[in-house]
């Protein structure tokens, strides 16, 4: 792997996993702006050195150049992470937004379901950072009927607000085929939209299942073994890449395991190279036997 803007210390810093709109697949970002391409079948190894910092918010730098934990998904300070979640669409204080939105339904594997929104200008990047095996736009319009629309179909679907990514991890290498997959959502797309109650300024989009698991590189994806619970001083991963879906890398580490990297831990670390072949010299767990159940979706 190339490593973008080198750091006094030899490393480059982590600026996480993209998946820009018009790419062919997810990138690596690096402070600085420079990008590493994840692509299926490349190798990849990177040791951490010295202390996760806070990455700031909103493109502004952490005035206190904070330590954050290992574990946790987001590399922001609770400041940081304040004034980041204060300019979100999920915090609703931008009731007079001008810019449409769109309401989407997101398909993980069997019964694994979300509705949820983006900005129209960001096209079908927020499906993929998801991980989301396969989709369709519900509607299109202001935020708060967006908004309004998408709490409405969460209470009469049953539809939870999220979905743990150990359970999107679970499904990933046992999906039905595509065909089944599209029937499911156009299925769950016109129960959707049937439903009396949306707000008059959104409109309905007619059901245009879009899936991912090509790009995903997920076709005869095996079993994840094992997942890494955080990045510490000294440690290194290392394997081939076999599939990207989200924020997650699926490496074949030696021994024919496989390993999965959530990018998101990766933010705020400087990392330098490592072999390929490091497998996984941090702390990790065993991959949870989560099935893919969402009882009383309709």
């Amino acid at each position: 792997m190339r490593w973008a803007r080198r750091a006094t210390d030899g490393a480059w810093r982590c600026a996480g996993a993209g998946w820009p709109e018009d790419g062919p697949g997810a990138v690596l970002r690096w402070e600085g702006g420079r990008v590493s391409p994840l692509t299926p079948g490349r190798e990849i190894g990177f040791r951490a050195v010295g202390e996760r910092h806070c990455v700031g918010a909103r493109g502004n730098a952490c005035p206190l150049t904070a330590v954050v934990p290992g574990r946790t998904a987001q590399a922001r300070c609770a400041e940081c992470a304040r004034l980041d979640r204060a300019h979100s669409v999920a915090a609703d204080t931008m009731p007079d937004d001008p810019r449409p939105y769109r309401v989407y339904l997101a398909w993980f594997g069997p019964g694994l379901v979300k509705v949820g929104i983006t900005g129209e200008a960001r096209g079908s990047a927020r499906l993929r950072e998801q991980g989301a095996v396969a989709y369709t736009w519900l509607g299109r319009g202001p935020l708060m009927a967006a908004r309004r629309t998408e709490e409405l179909l969460r209470a009469a679907l049953g539809v939870p607000d999220r979905i743990p990514y150990d359970a999107k991890r679970a499904v990933r290498a046992a999906l039905p085929p595509a065909g089944e997959r599209a029937a499911e959502v156009v299925s769950l797309h016109a129960r959707a939209t049937a439903l009396p109650g949306w707000a008059e300024t959104l409109e309905r989009l007619e059901c245009r299942v879009v899936d991912h698991a090509e790009v995903f590189g997920l076709d005869g994806l095996p079993p994840a073994t094992a997942v890494v619970r955080e990045l510490v001083d000294g440690g290194a991963v290392g394997g081939r890449l076999a599939a990207v879906a989200g924020p997650d890398l699926h490496l074949r580490t030696p021994g024919d395991g496989l390993l999965v990297v959530d990018t998101r831990l990766l933010t705020g670390w400087s990392l330098v190279r490592a072999g390929a072949d490091a497998g996984a010299e941090v702390p990790v767990r065993a991959m949870p036997a989560v099935r893919g159940e969402q009882g009383g979706l309709f």
